[in-house]
């Protein structure tokens, strides 16, 4: 049955602006659909279900010949068939990053209890975050060109590529009328993009959108940039010990791909279509390290500062805080500095608070990392399980707090942090909360 989301009516909550008695009115904003793509699973429930049971989606690189690189291993999607969402030719101009993100899309209105039927509305938006975009389709169009020359580009080149063809695709498939847009902010993109698209159902610029993150760049770029960088496992002969978060023999991070999606509405109109309601979005920090291109500033200052402004806007105090899905991408600098950040921000409570590094498992998404782990985050809350860290074998020893090593566990959650940081210094934190009428 097809599901209208024309708002007329809000649940809000009420704000004083400072220095007057104006009282501003703010929509609840909370998650009624859920979808994810990974490299432990094509659909929501076989990757959650891997998450719990720590299954690694690192393997040996098949997308290209990685013969002569460095890094001969990634977190790839397995188990996807773009014709199972797309025509051939749909598929055929498109790049990976929308495949994911369509096929993501109808799962994601799948789960939420909508249809997709071919009306627009002018009340449902796209925010996604996506870092780099279509790198397949660069690497293969720059081939043909040195190949063959300026007359063999295709018209399709230049929409293949940009990183806002995702939002616009899912656009539109869904009819989506409203704020249609992509945040590139590196591996803070996915996350980026959930807290304005929250922001902007809080503040009744539009009452829903479809939000979260995505990435394909298993490419020979891709892997060879960050290899230049040094900034890539090379742990060859056993990939899925490869992604190490907080471990002292981490080298570095496990490229990934994917797309997380989440459907964010106001209260009232979830209510209203007697929606399932998976959590409440409560709580969104951005900030920057304002410190050096590629590594966070030492101290996790800017870090802590994210985190600080979500808790500040959902107005509770670092003790209410029940986990951390941290950004964790076993990389030295980042644990280190994520894990300082977080004891700057709750002080003796962060030794009592699980951790977990989803990266672990699903390697480091880069621009979908954001999208992907919220979604995760969210499940943590509905179902009352926090994933583990696996192959968290010896701590590093600047790395000294709870991040739930190996296994999963069960822990009733009221409030869960979701981080992610990134290149230029980049930082957000967005918080999720039990739903409670």
């Amino acid at each position: 049955m097809s599901v209208c989301l024309d708002f007329t009516t809000h649940t809000h909550t009420h704000t004083h602006t400072e220095n007057t008695n104006e009282v501003v009115m703010l929509n609840r904003v909370v998650v009624t659909g859920l979808a994810a793509i990974t490299p432990i699973g094509p659909d929501l429930r076989t990757s959650w279900d891997n998450l719990l049971a720590g299954v690694s989606g690192v393997d040996k690189i098949t997308r290209f010949d990685c013969q002569d690189y460095a890094t001969k291993i990634a977190a790839e999607v397995k188990d996807f068939n773009v014709e199972d969402f797309l025509s051939p030719k749909q598929a055929r101009r498109l790049d990976r990053f929308c495949h994911f993100a369509v096929a993501a899309a109808k799962m994601l209105f799948e789960d939420a209890g909508l249809t997709i039927d071919g009306e627009k509305t002018k009340d449902l938006g796209v925010i996604l975050g996506c870092g780099l975009g279509g790198l397949e389709t660069i690497e293969a169009f720059h081939t043909k060109l040195m190949k063959s020359g300026p007359k063999r580009i295709s018209p399709f080149y230049i929409p293949q590529l940009i990183s806002n063809m995702a939002a616009g695709q899912v656009s539109i498939l869904t009819g989506a009328m409203g704020p249609n847009l992509v945040t590139t902010s590196a591996c803070a993109s996915g996350l980026h993009a959930i807290g304005y698209a929250y922001s902007d159902i809080k503040l009744g610029r539009v009452n829903a959108m479809i939000t979260g993150g995505v990435e394909s760049t298993i490419t020979p770029m891709g892997v060879s940039g960050f290899n230049a960088m040094r900034a890539l496992s090379t742990r060859n002969d056993e990939p899925q010990k490869a992604s190490r978060p907080f471990d002292r023999d981490r080298d570095g991070f496990v490229i990934g791909e994917g797309c997380g999606l989440l459907l964010l509405e106001s209260l009232e109109q979830a209510l209203e279509r007697g929606a399932r309601i998976y959590a409440e979005v409560v709580g969104f920090g951005a900030s920057s390290d304002a410190y050096h291109m590629t590594a966070p500033e030492e101290s996790g200052a800017g870090m802590a500062l994210a985190m600080q402004s979500a808790l500040k806007e959902a107005r509770v105090s670092p003790e209410d805080i029940d986990h951390i899905n941290a950004h964790g991408t076993s990389t030295k600098l980042n644990d280190i500095c994520e894990t300082r950040a977080i004891k700057k921000v709750f002080g003796q409570h962060a030794y009592d608070i699980p951790i977990t590094a989803n990266k672990s498992m699903i390697g480091h998404t880069l621009g979908a990392a954001g999208g992907i782990e919220s979604v995760f985050s969210v499940l943590s809350i509905y179902e009352s399980k926090i994933p583990g860290t696996i192959n968290l074998e010896n701590s590093d020893p600047e790395c000294d707090l709870n991040y739930c090593p190996q296994e999963s566990i069960e822990k009733e959650i009221q409030y869960v942090l979701c981080n992610s940081f990134g290149f230029g210094g980049t930082n957000g934190s967005i918080l999720f909360k039990k739903f409670e009428e």
